[in-house]
């Protein structure tokens, strides 16, 4: 049941992450634009990179969750904070490395490394709830996939929250601290919400999955601002010299090669 509960959570996970990978990150990908907007390799890199860090974080959400069903809240405190610092944390590496942070389209890779991460939690609730009970029921089932859909939907949105726009760099806008915040307050309602029974774990997912799409529709604008490649920098950015995944010369007619004129 064990190896069951495993490959079932991993399927799910990964349907839940990829799929966003190849829903969002892959509309600015060709033949859906004239030319890809990144690196598809750092952005393939950044989510395998994003499974590896989640192995720990999903275990530390396990034992949060069991921390809070016994009310053992000094540990559950520490886990929180475990879970909530780990992928802020590793975000803030990613983003600032010299190998994903070279270039404008840093928020492809961050939130396909966020993405990845939520791919494993989404694995970890899954198997939680099937190698616990001996039974499985309809209504834990839904209440574990609908946990799983929404800490995929947390991390991203987080992913989204904790970067600053380009065009405005010093404006004030959400951070770290503020994805650190929403993060805390969604782990604590996922970790709590089955202790107030099967309502408790079917509501809490739904209030998660419902402020995390308000957060990503907020902030999923950041992708579009990153330029294609050749496209004119603002004049204060150093970054002049970038390479993309994609070397094809653009179409006449492309938006890009107007810029470029």
């Amino acid at each position: 049941m064990v190896v069951a509960s495993l490959t079932f959570g991993a399927v799910v996970g990964v349907l839940l992450s990829a799929g966003f990978i190849w829903w969002e990150v892959g509309r600015y990908a060709a033949p859906q634009v004239p030319v890809t907007v990144f690196d598809e390799r750092k952005v393939l890199a950044a989510y395998t990179v994003g499974l590896f860090v989640g192995v720990p974080l999903a275990a530390a959400y396990v034992l949060l969750t069991v921390a809070l069903s016994n009310a053992a809240l000094p540990g559950a405190a520490a886990l929180l904070i475990a879970v909530v610092g780990g992928g802020e944390a590793a975000q803030r590496f990613l983003v600032r490395s010299r190998y994903w942070g070279a270039g404008p389209a840093v928020p492809f890779y961050a939130v396909s490394f966020r993405a990845g991460v939520g791919g494993i939690l989404a694995l970890a609730a899954v198997a939680e709830y099937l190698g616990s009970v001996p039974t499985v029921g309809a209504v834990g089932l839904c209440a574990a996939l609908l946990t799983a859909t929404a800490l995929v939907a947390l991390e991203v949105a987080s992913g989204f929250l904790s970067l600053r726009p380009r065009a405005q760099p010093a404006a004030r806008t959400p951070g770290p601290l503020a994805a650190a915040l929403f993060c805390a307050v969604a782990f604590f309602l996922l970790g709590i919400g089955p202790s107030a029974g099967p309502a408790g774990a079917l509501l809490a997912p739904v209030i998660v999955l419902g402020g995390s799409a308000v957060t990503f529709r907020g902030r999923r604008g950041l992708l579009a601002e990153v330029p294609a490649p050749g496209a004119p920098l603002p004049a204060e950015s150093p970054e002049r010299d970038r390479t993309y995944g994609r070397t094809a010369p653009l179409p006449e007619s492309s938006p890009t090669e107007s810029m470029r004129k």
